[in-house]
């Protein structure tokens, strides 16, 4: 693994049971090929040195983001919260907000996107298609425009599956690439290499006290988002 020991990462949220943070765009959620260190490897060291815990820390992620994707991601500290958490993903029952910035306006501010995604073989490429196709998985997305400014649009996307690279891919279908995502449209790196596209906002049942529990990331500080700023709380 490489030596990233300045790596800083925001945490929202902590308690025994659940840890939030706020990943960096270009930090992996989980150990790669690169060998760069994860936000679950960080979660490990953080919660063993602040606990100082003379084993190995139990840390569980239970849902993922893209590489250069920015924004909410929740680590469970306990196996009986991880358990509960992971049951609420797979019955689609925790709310996930996305905020996106695209190189294009949407002919319609709103709407819902409805494909069946399928990974081309031997690449890390999803494709959408508008019907039920071999080994294809449905996906469903609503989205509402918030804001347009210089031909581009930032769009509020609500999944309601949990495909791999689901909005990115679904967006390209309108023609709407996401701002620095050169991987499904016609776009430019970002200086950073991130693409922009922020989890936003995640509303759980909390596994323990069974509250209804909301995090939320703040706007980016990264100048590839700066366009928008104004735009936003």
């Amino acid at each position: 693994m490489k030596d990233r020991a300045t790596t800083q990462i925001d945490i929202i949220f902590e308690d025994n049971h659940l840890l939030v943070v706020n990943k960096p765009a270009g930090m992996p959620s989980q150990g790669d090929t690169t060998g760069d260190e994860s936000v679950f490897d960080w979660a490990k060291k953080y919660i063993k040195e602040k606990y100082n815990k003379p084993g190995e820390a139990y840390v569980a992620l239970t849902h993922r983001l893209d590489r250069p994707t920015a924004g909410i991601l929740l680590l469970c500290k306990t196996s009986k919260a991880a358990k509960r958490v992971s049951q609420q993903f797979q019955n689609r029952e925790i709310e996930k907000t996305y905020w996106a910035i695209t190189e294009k306006i949407p002919e319609q501010s709103s709407g819902i996107l409805e494909h069946y995604l399928r990974r081309l073989s031997g690449k890390n490429i999803m494709r959408a298609y508008n019907k039920n196709v071999h080994s294809s998985k449905k996906a469903i997305l609503t989205y509402n425009t918030l804001a347009v400014y210089k031909e581009k649009a930032l769009l509020e996307i609500k999944p309601q599956t949990g495909r791999k690279h689901q909005i990115r891919v679904q967006l390209s279908t309108l023609r709407c690439t996401i701002k620095g995502d050169v991987k499904y449209g016609k776009t430019k790196f970002n200086a950073d290499k991130s693409i922009c596209l922020l989890a936003k906002k995640l509303i759980i049942t909390h596994p323990i006290t069974k509250e209804k529990t909301t995090f939320e990331a703040s706007y980016p500080s990264s100048e590839c988002w700066d366009e928008f700023r104004n735009f936003t709380k």
